[in-house]
Parts: C-alpha cells; sequence; structure tokens
C-alpha cells in the first residue's frame, strides 16, 4: 500500500510540474505577444506602416530581432524600431533566464521531496529500504 500511495504521489508531482511549466510558458508567451501587439498599436496609430498588419509583421520581426528588412519605417521612426529590436532582445532573455528559474526550483523542490535524491524510487513491495540502491543523481 505504501509503494501505490508514493507512486500516487509522484505522479500527482510530475503532473502539478507539468501544469505550473505549461503555466510559465503560457504566460511569458501572452506577456511577449502583448508586447509586440502594443508597438504594433504605436507604429499604427503615428501613421509608421499604412496598415495594423504592416504594423504587426514588423513589430514581430522587430522584437524577436530577426529584421527581414522587407519593411521598413520611415526615416524619423526608425529610432523607435531599434529600440523595440532592443527591448525584444532584453525581454527574450529575461524570460529565458526566469523559465530556467522556474525550472530549477522545481528540481529543487523534487530533490527535497525524493529526501536529497531524484532518481531514487520507493522500495519495492516485499523490499526494506535500506536494500534498495538509489540511483545516482546528475545534479549533485
Amino acid at each position: 500500500m505504501r509503494f501505490h500511495r508514493a507512486r500516487l504521489l509522484t505522479q500527482r508531482a510530475v503532473l502539478n510540474q507539468i501544469v505550473v511549466l505549461l503555466g510559465v510558458a503560457f504566460g511569458l508567451f501572452g506577456l511577449h505577444t502583448a508586447e509586440i501587439w502594443g508597438y504594433a498599436a504605436l507604429y499604427w496609430r503615428i501613421a509608421a506602416t499604412p496598415t495594423f498588419e504592416q504594423a504587426l509583421y514588423f513589430s514581430t520581426v522587430t522584437y524577436s530581432t530577426i529584421g527581414y528588412g522587407d519593411l521598413t519605417l520611415p526615416v524619423r521612426w526608425r529610432i523607435l524600431g531599434a529600440i523595440e529590436g532592443a527591448n525584444g532582445v532584453i525581454l527574450l532573455g529575461w524570460s529565458t533566464a526566469f523559465f530556467v528559474s522556474v525550472v530549477t526550483h522545481i528540481r529543487a523542490l523534487e530533490h527535497d521531496w525524493w529526501g536529497g535524491d531524484v532518481h531514487a524510487r520507493p522500495a519495492a513491495p516485499g523490499v526494506a529500504a535500506g536494500d534498495q540502491v538509489p540511483a545516482r543523481n546528475p545534479l549533485s
């Protein structure tokens, strides 16, 4: 019975980790999308692009620093495009660092939950806990 309860806790913990990681990933994606759409609205509002579709395309290409060059801003607004590119690099980098930090914290909590060894599993029925050889933790 103890083995089954431990397995259920493990499966529930893995499911919770997946939900947290998906929530963080989609949250970051939503924030970047809002930033891109905000810049696109600004470009369209100041008439730097003829259509909103072009403004959104330019904003996406600039924010992600792809910079195809097939669509450019008028000379008086080019510095704004450069600012968006720099902003995109910084925010995408911060998002990557934040996501890695979340994954690291989840792994640390998992490490603590298992009593120090991430890869050790509960003893099988009929096997004493001291008889089981835990797997080596590559993070230690």
